[in-house]
């Protein structure tokens, strides 16, 4: 049974898994129109270094830069489905890559063309963040997203904190305004 995570209550994502180290981390939510658009929702990783800011710009994982420096992320892709039977966007992660200068693992949702379509997340439904074992494909802990948020268009939904051997997860769900472009400019 995945574990549900509370806002800024970080749990161990190794603990009950020490050889764990293939990780996927998905993005589901339900489909809606909106002012004659469909939302769609882009999952992007912020990999971050002890001060919170990036690496490098090419440690910004996202549909225009599928993969980090260190091999140890990949985005396939967007499979825009919206149809609530599972992940419609996963960003997979080897934990033994990722380079030892990045301490924060900060997972990003943004609304496709939020601000100049009207959408925000008060027009999303049930959306959620799973991180998964990549390879039993088991949930290890989920956050649904069960905030009203009517006037921001980007979340940072998730982080996963390196904290010596161990890697911990926990849910974050700040909003923001302004797309993708206010979170780069907050962690470059």
């Amino acid at each position: 049974m995945a574990i549900q995570l509370e806002k800024r209550k970080p749990i161990s994502i190794i603990q009950e898994q020490p050889e764990l180290n293939h990780i996927i981390a998905g993005l589901g939510w339900d489909s809606a129109e909106v002012n004659g658009h469909s939302i769609d929702l882009d999952l992007s990783l912020f990999m971050l270094t002890e001060n919170g800011k990036l690496l490098a710009d090419e440690y910004l994982v996202f549909y225009n830069n599928a993969g980090s420096p260190d091999g140890a992320t990949n985005y396939p892709g967007d499979s825009r489905t919206g149809a609530g039977d599972g992940d419609d966007e996963v960003i997979r992660i080897e934990l033994a890559k990722v380079n030892s200068k990045i301490e924060f693992l900060y997972f990003a949702v943004t609304i496709d063309q939020g601000e100049e379509r009207g959408h925000n997340f008060g027009h999303v439904q049930n959306s959620y963040i799973n991180i998964r074992n990549a390879v039993d494909n088991s949930i290890l802990c989920q956050y649904q997203l069960k905030d009203d948020f009517r006037t921001e268009d980007s979340i940072v939904i998730a982080a996963i904190s390196r904290n010596g051997g161990d890697w911990t997860v926990e849910a974050l769900g700040q909003a923001f305004s302004g797309g993708l472009n206010t979170l780069v400019e907050l962690y470059q």
